[in-house]
């Protein structure tokens, strides 16, 4: 890829290739918690490793272990340039899963709460996250944005991204404060993608290696990663960042060695052939 950096909101150069916080801290939203030890070790790996961009969320967590306090351990005091976006919009359940979403008059409390927890007195980049775990659309998310713009004027908040949106949420959005980033699952909608390119907006694909499940091609993938000899997480993610130059990945793992491995993926270049073959 000739391009390995993007703007993000115009004034945070990032590495495309970034570090999705979520596993850090356990490996489903149902599952156990990881060590704490563990995920320390992991960042600090990572940004030794050259990432720059970590997205996290504050409900990233299981008990008393939560990727926010994770990366505050790890990373504070935070080199510069180095980028720190978080989501807020889901609240847990009974469960502890989030499956619940914020009032607007919540929305304030839940970013003081990642500020406090990453020890930051400004959030680089803050997604509203719509909806559960299903596809996008059906609602109106003017309400809730315009909280987050007025956080963004007083302040707290450096660029505002919305997550899991359709085109309709997208230009809501828009209308009514700059959208530095739209974050939406990897299979996602390529008339947005193709929209956040134009604008110069970053699409940050959520879930880039199928979440854990067989979403993406598994076959083609496989094949592709044989002939180079590549891992097909590595395939994957390389297949994303070859999609556009808005398109920022954010693989997510728990374990050094896949840390590793995934960011190894900045190496891999796929011919046009490969890309033909896995976009079928």
């Amino acid at each position: 890829m000739a391009i390995k950096t993007f703007s993000l909101g115009g004034d945070l150069t990032v590495n495309r290739l970034g570090f999705g916080a979520m596993r850090l801290a356990m490996s489903t939203f149902d599952g156990p918690s990881r060590a704490p030890e563990s995920g320390v070790a992991v960042l600090r790996r990572a940004v030794g490793l050259g990432v720059d961009h970590i997205d996290t969320a504050g409900f990233y967590g299981r008990g008393e272990v939560r990727a926010n306090e994770l990366i505050r351990t790890a990373l504070a005091p935070y080199r510069e340039g180095l980028v720190i976006a978080t989501k807020v919009g889901p609240l847990p359940g009974p469960d502890g899963v989030p499956s619940r979403q914020a009032a607007p008059d919540e929305l304030r409390g839940l970013v003081e709460a990642d500020l406090r927890s990453l020890g930051m007195d400004r959030l680089d980049l803050v997604y509203l996250r719509v909806g559960g775990m299903g596809g996008p659309g059906g609602e109106s998310i003017a309400e809730r944005f315009a909280v987050l713009a007025g956080l963004r004027a007083e302040g707290l908040i450096r660029h505002l991204g919305v997550s899991n949106v359709d085109a309709a949420q997208f230009a809501e959005a828009r209308a009514i404060a700059p959208v530095a980033a739209v974050q939406n699952r990897h299979d996602g909608d390529a008339g947005l993608l193709a929209e956040c390119e134009a604008a110069g907006i970053a699409y940050v694909p959520y879930f880039p290696l199928g979440g854990g499940g067989d979403s993406f091609e598994a076959e083609r993938i496989g094949k592709v990663a044989a002939g180079l000899g590549a891992t097909p997480a590595q395939v994957a993610i390389a297949s994303l960042l070859a999609a556009s130059p808005a398109v920022l990945a954010i693989p997510g793992t728990g374990s050094l060695d896949h840390l590793e491995e995934n960011l190894a993926a900045d190496r891999l270049v796929l011919g046009d052939q490969d890309l033909a073959y896995l976009r079928g």
